[in-house]
């Protein structure tokens, strides 16, 4: 009978050893490697949690455009042009430097804030700057607000390369070509002064430019005389003694106008008079320096000037032609 009992208490003494072992294996299991994960670990390649992981720009400036010379010559930097793209973004930081590959220093650096993008730029140089001859890089670099910098491609590297040449040297001076001062018959610049030739302007003038000068371009012909600019109403006086030919106008040209021939085989032909001006008329004989006209700027003259030419073999007679005023002009000035 106490056999019986003691067989029977057996069974649930192993049952809760079992019970236990089960447990005790299965907190085991979840301490050993390779079991069962801690719901706090973090899964690979992610957040979890509330854990943030910082995230790439998606986007870089790009250089689309950069125009630079492959050389230049001493001195102030060349003209470069450049252009950068970043989709949604309206400015970018810019900075252009340029590197001396000798030293690899920056020797000239532009630096030009926040720039517009989607624009062609010209690089803003400082006013100072200089390069000196020698090889050089032009670097170009940008940055978003972001702080995504340049991006760099093959095709768009934002760099070019620049030779820097010495100045050429200056050439010999060549000397002016004489010029024509008479032609045969016709007495020189020098022997008028003798003979008391007087400047055709009685006040303060000048003889403009190279568009003012005998032989210039003119529209459909050239300018046959040499003009004198001066104030409006300046006196105009008949540079040797003569005689008047005519006076008369023209509206789409001389405006008004006299004409004088003398006897030493020159005529004279002043242009743009002051209207009502005149103070002498056709057939009248005049000495030299005896007021003619004013200046003024009638017909087709933009300024106040006198119109000066000067024939030989007769004003627009047949054989004549016109001769360069200027020599004589000159001479005339300071005898």
């Amino acid at each position: 009978m106490s056999l019986s009992r003691s067989r029977g208490i057996r069974p649930p003494v192993l049952a809760v050893l079992a019970l236990c072992g089960s447990a005790s294996s299965a907190i085991a299991i979840a301490s050993a490697p390779g079991g069962v994960q801690a719901p706090s670990a973090s899964a690979a390649g992610g957040s979890e949690y509330g854990v943030v992981t910082r995230v790439a720009p998606t986007s870089h400036p790009v250089l689309s455009a950069l125009t630079a010379p492959s050389s230049a010559i001493a001195g102030p930097p060349p003209k470069v042009m450049l252009r950068l793209d970043e989709k949604g973004v309206g400015t970018v930081y810019l900075q252009v430097k340029i590197i001396s590959l000798a030293t690899h220093h920056s020797v000239v650096v532009a630096t030009m804030g926040w720039s517009h993008t989607a624009r062609t730029l010209a690089v803003a140089w400082p006013a100072d700057a200089q390069l000196s001859p020698g090889s050089y890089e032009i670097t170009v670099s940008a940055h978003d607000h972001r702080g995504a910098t340049l991006l760099r491609l093959a095709h768009s590297s934002g760099q070019a390369t620049l030779t820097v040449k010495a100045p050429p040297a200056p050439s010999a001076p060549v000397s002016p070509a004489p010029l024509a001062t008479s032609e045969p018959g016709v007495p020189t610049p020098a022997q008028t002064v003798a003979d008391g030739a007087a400047f055709p302007v009685a006040g303060a003038h000048s003889f403009g430019g190279p568009e003012n000068r005998f032989g210039a371009a003119r529209e459909g012909h050239v300018h046959q005389g040499q003009d004198v600019l001066t104030a409006e109403g300046t006196p105009v006086l008949a540079p040797m003694a003569g005689t008047i030919e005519s006076t008369s106008y023209q509206p789409g040209g001389a405006g008004y106008y006299a004409v004088e021939h003398t006897s030493v085989g020159l005529d004279f032909m002043f242009a743009h008079c002051e209207a009502n001006s005149f103070a002498v008329g056709a057939g009248q004989a005049v000495t030299a320096g005896q007021a003619l006209c004013k200046a003024g700027q009638t017909g087709d003259a933009t300024a106040p000037h006198l119109h000066f030419e000067m024939w030989v073999g007769g004003w627009q007679a047949s054989g004549g032609h016109p001769i360069d005023p200027l020599p004589y002009l000159e001479a005339w000035e300071h005898g």
